[in-house]
């Protein structure tokens, strides 16, 4: 720990600064992830999750629990946020009408869902289970045959039971405890444990929005 005792004020606004890096920085720190998963695969995942989250996996993946220790008044407002969001994205499908430009020919509009979408979710200190709320529910109405999470997670390899909770109700089985840049390399590209996706949703920060940045110009 650094003790600072009575500095100038001419230093206050540098001690207060939040550390920074460099756009360049981050840049090339992120493209050597992605070329490092995209080449190595599960061996890279394992190795950025142990220098990123301090987490020594035996596996990438973690299947959801049936039951999870969560305090009822959370899991009543998760219960009650899942309920407005289906409400909400249900409304919003409709019924396309056909319409008859010249006799016999008929021109419609048709939305067809993503096969396979992968979402980020930020884990740490404020695991963002509402940000599965907000892209897994409207991914199940608009029929996506698979989806896959991937989640950063703590020292001890665990996921948040809020997040672990919220992916049961929605009914999904399985997650990856992936996170970072990394994460979005293992869904752009595929590994051996993680499919690969066709459409990345999620927030994250400077590194992860980056990579899906860069993943998607590559």
């Amino acid at each position: 720990m650094k003790i600072i005792t009575y500095p100038d004020r001419k230093e206050w606004p540098g001690l207060c600064a939040r550390p920074f890096a460099s756009d360049k920085d981050i840049r090339s720190g992120v493209a050597d992830i992605l070329n490092q998963v995209r080449q190595q695969g599960d061996a890279a995942l394992f190795e950025l999750t142990r220098r990123f989250d301090g987490a020594r996996l035996s596996s990438l993946s973690r299947e959801v629990p049936e039951t999870t220790e969560l305090a009822p008044p959370l899991r009543a407002a998760i219960d009650m946020a899942r309920s407005n969001i289906e409400q909400f994205h249900r409304a919003q499908k409709r019924t396309e009408k056909a319409v008859e430009t010249q006799p016999g020919v008929l021109c419609w509009r048709r939305a067809v869902p993503v096969e396979r979408v992968g979402l980020y979710i930020p884990g740490g200190s404020a695991p963002l289970f509402s940000t599965l709320l907000m892209l897994a529910v409207p991914a199940r109405l608009a029929g996506c045959r698979e989806i896959v999470v991937c989640t950063p997670p703590n020292a001890d390899g665990h996921i948040a039971p809020a997040i672990l909770y919220t992916a049961r109700i929605l009914g999904i089985k399985r997650l990856f405890t992936i996170g970072g840049a990394q994460a979005v390399a293992a869904m752009c590209y595929g590994t051996e444990s993680v499919p690969r996706v066709d459409k990345i949703f999620g927030p994250g920060n400077r590194y992860v929005t980056l990579a899906k940045q860069m993943a998607q110009s590559a």
